[in-house]
């Protein structure tokens, strides 16, 4: 007698065919996913190589005992944009600095401080020992200059240094797919990355290009110095918004391959990696200071002279952010001269920020 197999039921068959499919499938985008951030990581580490530069005779700033180590200090950046241009003729080293920000990050906190420096800010500049124009620094002593300058200005280490020209700026931001920024007023004919007055732009939030967001960080025609920073910082802010949201995954092996060939740093890869963990929270706060003065044009050339009471109460914020000094929790009252509300409020209350 012929026994007769059980027949198997066709849902059955077809749920573990498409069990199987999916499981494929999800191995696979597992695969792609890990290979691709793989990738990542090898050519932002060839990028940061690349751009890697130590400044000569300075392996830590002279206000520190040892080197810092970002993955548990805290630390300070020091930003330089600078206008390497051909129409300009100077290069990256003899040219002025365009655009100075200093941020300190405070590790405990992950909590970030942006101070913009006026570029006309009168200055004592230690490289040629007299005082001058903030930006003019970097064309008397590149970089080293620029970093001394500031750390006599506010009387705190600067631990790294970024240094970046305006191609990169436009590239990364284009990269990115362009940043969502405040237009305050109607520019017409801001000056390009080549120095012709060809970039217009009306008033109002929109997405800018990189063309477009280095016009608007550069303009100061119908204002001064000090909207010009603030404009400079919020369009950094933006910058840093738009590079942590989940669009821009795809979009950083083109901002890796603006940044390698336009960039200069001394932060090596490892270090710059530990500063992800600004990120793990979505985008860390961002408090912006503003360094209060005065017009002068009492010896025929202009300059911007900074208010020594402002500049002391900036000083403090940031040697507490970096916790140089107790917590500056503990001051009684607000500071009133260059400091954002923001900043204030950190003053204030139990600034999260130390």
């Amino acid at each position: 007698m012929r026994r007769t197999e059980p027949k198997k039921a066709k849902g059955s068959s077809k749920l573990g065919l498409f069990l199987k499919i999916t499981l494929i499938l999800a191995t696979s985008a597992l695969i792609c996913v890990t290979a691709y951030f793989v990738y990542l990581t090898k050519k932002a580490e060839h990028a940061v190589n690349s751009a890697y530069e130590v400044v000569e005779n300075r392996e830590v700033s002279e206000k520190r005992e040892v080197k810092v180590e970002p993955v548990k200090d805290n630390v300070s950046i020091l930003f330089v944009g600078v206008d390497d241009s051909e129409a300009r003729g100077q290069g990256a080293e003899g040219s002025r600095s365009d655009a100075l920000m200093l941020a300190t990050l405070n590790n405990q906190t992950k909590t970030i401080k942006l101070l913009s420096i006026p570029r006309d800010s009168y200055v004592y500049i230690p490289y040629v020992g007299y005082k001058d124009k903030i930006n003019h620094a970097h064309a008397y002593g590149s970089t080293l200059a620029s970093i001394e300058t500031i750390e006599e200005l506010l009387d705190i280490p600067v631990d790294y240094y970024v240094r970046m020209n305006f191609n990169a700026f436009i590239e990364v931001v284009d990269a990115l797919g362009g940043i969502e920024a405040e237009v305050p007023y109607t520019i017409t004919g801001e000056k390009d990355e080549f120095d012709r007055n060809t970039v217009s732009l009306q008033p109002g939030l929109q997405t800018l290009n990189g063309q477009q967001a280095l016009a608007l960080a550069r303009t100061r025609k119908q204002d001064n110095d000090i909207e010009r920073g603030k404009r400079q910082q919020e369009i950094l802010k933006a910058i840093i918004t738009k590079a942590a949201s989940a669009s821009a995954l795809t979009k950083y092996d083109d901002v890796l391959e603006a940044v390698g060939d336009n960039m200069k740093t001394d932060m090596t890869f490892k270090e710059m990696k530990s500063f992800i963990s600004y990120l793990s929270n979505g985008v860390p706060r961002i408090d912006s200071i503003t360094l209060q003065g005065y017009d002068d044009m009492s010896t025929g050339v202009y300059y911007y002279k900074l208010d020594e009471e402002s500049l002391e109460e900036t000083q403090h914020i940031l040697q507490s952010h970096l916790g140089l000094i107790p917590d500056s929790s503990n001051v009684s009252e607000a500071p009133t001269n260059g400091l954002t509300e923001q900043t204030q409020s950190d003053v204030l209350l139990n600034t999260e920020s130390q």
